[in-house]
């Protein structure tokens, strides 16, 4: 089984998938952040199920992009509780997981990166890289995409909820042997972080 978590955004979500079925996916939102009622959730979670972390064969977190916090609260739990089962981690950028919902033979995932700009992406259907993850303006993009197979999927027309997307990819990450060591995960911000760009201007 694979623990999954998204807490990239307000609208986060949890999820236990075993193989590529989903047990439980759980949607959640916390406009004021998932740091005090993360593993509260996941308690409750993996009780309902009858199982516990140290079940899992491996852990899962949405990498971003996304809010900053959110995104470094999903990582370190699944850091945290890697370390203390001595499991590992799968990280998923959320442009990927946007992919998984599509159906054809291309998809160009986006995402709202706030200040007029999309972070964005195109995936083939075994969700492999075709074009680069960016941080540019929607009118830009749009030109650069291929003309034929390719399906536009946003955070508009996919469901919210990302974690149990999340555990399936993971899932193909670990049998591939693509899972890492929970100190080689790290954030996919795409963009850097306000703090940073203010600070070099």
């Amino acid at each position: 089984m694979i623990l999954s978590i998204d807490t990239t955004s307000e609208f986060g979500s949890i999820a236990l998938t075993e193989a590529n079925i989903v047990v439980e996916e759980v949607a959640l939102r916390e406009p004021e952040g998932f740091g005090h009622v993360l593993f509260g959730h996941i308690e409750r979670l993996l009780e309902k199920n009858g199982t516990t972390v140290h079940q899992m064969e491996c852990f899962a977190a949405a990498a971003g992009p996304g809010a900053f916090t959110g995104v470094r609260v999903g990582l370190a739990a699944v850091k945290g509780l890697a370390e203390g089962t001595g499991k590992r981690v799968v990280a998923v950028s959320n442009l990927r997981a946007l992919a998984h919902f599509g159906t054809a033979p291309l998809r160009a995932t986006v995402i709202d990166a706030r200040r007029g700009e999309v972070y964005a992406a195109v995936y083939n259907s075994r969700l492999e890289l075709v074009m680069p993850e960016a941080v540019l303006k929607l009118d830009a993009w749009l030109p650069t995409l291929p003309a034929r197979n390719c399906e536009l999927i946003s955070t508009v027309t996919a469901p919210r909820a990302l974690a149990a997307a999340i555990g399936h990819i993971a899932w193909d990450d670990f049998t591939a042997g693509r899972a890492s060591d929970p100190a080689g995960i790290d954030a996919n911000y795409v963009r850097r972080s306000d703090a940073e760009l203010f600070w070099k201007e």
